[in-house]
């Protein structure tokens, strides 16, 4: 178990952490634009390839070709934990918002902090009885959007995608803190945009997708622009920043701060209808993920040292287990 000492105070953490707060709830409604005449899992797989040589080139200028060799063990869980977070989660997004409104998508997705509890329980570790109680909440909400459909903003189908996509995506977050991952974690980001791209390439050829570039639209192409750039490099690169220096307790947060992002903007931007289902269902989702994020953060914040000009902020101790580099 390692102790680390994060200043929330720095300037930087309070320009990162709306980017991510804005940008990556604006990933639903971007992903909404482009399916509309691109196929989700060939366009995701253009989205996540293109960062990830962007991302590439960026490091080796910066680093050198040395930044990118990492051990085989290492590369492959990369690899594994990329096919489960972008394939497998961010994947099944575009598939289901041919099916589901944004907004609903971006709530059952808020539930991930829930599963990740459920996890940890079958592993041994304990949670507090706030953050159990946290998860039955949640699990009330989302039990109340799926049964409803968000009020008939969306189908079975997109609701079960999403719902799996959630799980997968769920698995990727809990492996990655207990598998050994690549040091450099821009490094680690490049093989797990490499790896879920490419199987969202092969899932997306193999379910009869096709690319027809006469018929793509120039909002889509936007759309697709928006999520390469700040969606996958902007955001993405931000979270990662913050993982480093700032408490988890409040990277966190973006959990349900996404949410009610997607859904004003799907209101603004895609003629959605946010219905009271949606609101209700959504509020006692983000309340659940709330009190989770809020007794974990309790539970891991110990006395804080003695003042000195080398310390400040919060001290958070992690989980046994748990990478810092991921």
């Amino acid at each position: 178990m390692t102790t680390q000492t994060h200043d929330t105070r720095s300037p930087l953490v309070w320009v990162t952490l709306p980017i991510v707060y804005v940008v990556w709830g604006s990933t639903y409604l971007g992903i909404h634009f482009v399916v509309e005449t691109m196929p989700p899992m060939v366009s995701a797989a253009m989205r996540f390839l293109t960062a990830a040589i962007v991302l590439a080139t960026v490091l080796v200028i910066l680093r050198g070709p040395s930044v990118l060799r990492v051990p085989w063990r290492r590369l492959g869980t990369a690899a594994l934990v990329g096919v489960l977070l972008l394939a497998g989660g961010n994947g099944m997004v575009g598939v289901a918002e041919q099916h589901i409104s944004t907004g609903l998508a971006a709530l059952l997705v808020a539930s991930v902090p829930l599963w990740l509890v459920i996890f940890r329980w079958g592993t041994g570790d304990r949670p507090a009885a706030a953050t159990v109680a946290g998860v039955l909440v949640g699990f009330i909400g989302l039990a109340l959007l799926t049964l409803t459909r968000g009020g008939g903003s969306g189908d079975a189908t997109g609701v079960v995608v999403i719902l799996l996509g959630s799980l997968s995506w769920s698995i990727g977050s809990f492996l990655s803190s207990r598998l050994p991952m690549p040091e450099n974690p821009f490094a680690a980001s490049v093989y797990e945009m490499a790896a879920g791209g490419l199987a969202l390439l092969v899932a997306g050829f193999g379910r009869g997708e096709t690319l027809h570039l006469d018929a793509v639209s120039r909002t889509s192409w936007l759309g697709l622009a928006y999520l390469i750039v700040f969606g996958s490099l902007v955001a993405f690169t931000s979270y990662v920043w913050l993982l480093g220096n700032a408490p988890i307790s409040l990277v966190g947060t973006y959990a349900y701060v996404n949410p009610a992002v997607a859904v004003l903007l799907g209101v603004a931007f895609a003629g959605e209808h946010a219905t009271w289902t949606i609101l209700a269902g959504g509020l006692i989702i983000i309340a659940g993920v709330g009190l989770v994020v809020s007794t974990e953060r309790r539970s891991r914040t110990v006395a804080p040292p003695e003042p000195g000009p080398a310390t400040g902020g919060e001290q958070v101790v992690e989980p046994a287990g748990q990478d810092r580099s991921r």
